[in-house]
């Protein structure tokens, strides 16, 4: 089993749901990366979103393409990226750990010797913002090659036949996207989540993982109440940024959303 599955069956033994942090590789320093990884598991997270810094992130608000923008003036690359999940690696073999991030720098790199590059450093999933299903075969290929999972997002506006043709491909979980618009939107309706995590239930068995607009512990209960995985980004990204000068602080306030998180999601 792969160390996705194995986790989620892991916190399903235990009648618990998946914590999934967010966070830009190398902001707002390369050096606290790894450091924040290692201390957001210790908080709670269950498995670790880890960022590529992107020029052009289209899919994010003004936070996550500000994070970018701090990352890239220390010239943050992927391969940067897979050293600080190798180094993460030496310490923690069982977190998992999935890339998001845009197709171009993968591209670059080739699909082939990006899946190589991802498994040896201990990578165990991979989500491409802008990589619809109907152009990912080729990567999904290279990926499976190496039991890396591709993961792809699923939207309020996904029909019912789109979302079939997601699931088939799709392993790891699917991320159902619960906000039209960026990341960082606010106003998460949790009943319209509530249909259409069900929806999306109907066309898979994998795990259904749910974010945008997940900023409190209370959201993150609901949401959890319905979803196999909750994911949170923009909350944290806000507090790296908030305190960029002190990475002291940046650990004790992102660990702290996260262990409330943690706590109204154990006891939901």
């Amino acid at each position: 089993m792969s160390r996705l599955s194995t986790k989620f069956a892991s916190l399903k033994a235990d009648n618990k749901k998946a914590l999934i942090p967010f966070i830009t590789a190398g902001d707002p320093h390369p050096s606290i990366t790894v450091n924040l990884m290692h201390d957001m598991v210790a908080a709670g997270a269950s498995i670790l979103e880890l960022g590529v810094p992107f020029s052009d992130p289209m899919a994010e608000g003004p936070v996550i393409q500000a994070a970018c923008e701090r990352a890239l003036e220390h010239n943050v690359s992927l391969r940067d990226v897979l050293g600080m999940v190798a180094e993460f690696r030496t310490k923690n073999n069982d977190t998992p750990i999935v890339l998001m991030g845009y197709a171009n720098p993968v591209e670059v790199m080739g699909y082939k010797v990006f899946a190589e590059a991802a498994s040896t450093a201990g990578v165990d999933g991979l989500l491409l913002v802008d990589l619809p299903p109907e152009e990912g075969a080729d990567l999904v290929s290279a990926l499976k090659a190496r039991q890396l999972d591709m993961i792809f997002l699923l939207a309020p506006t996904t029909t019912d036949a789109r979302m079939q043709l997601i699931c088939d491909q799709a392993s790891g979980f699917v991320y159902y996207v619960s906000l039209k618009g960026v990341t960082g939107s606010a106003n998460l309706d949790v009943d319209a989540v509530v249909q259409k995590v069900n929806q999306i239930r109907g066309h898979t068995s994998i795990p259904v993982g749910v974010g945008f607009g997940i900023s409190d512990a209370a959201t993150a209960a609901k949401v959890a109440s319905v979803a196999d995985a909750v994911v949170v980004g923009s909350a944290l990204v806000k507090r790296v940024a908030e305190n960029a000068d002190d990475p002291e602080k940046i650990s004790k306030e992102v660990c702290g959303l996260l262990s409330s998180m943690r706590q109204a999601m154990d006891n939901n």
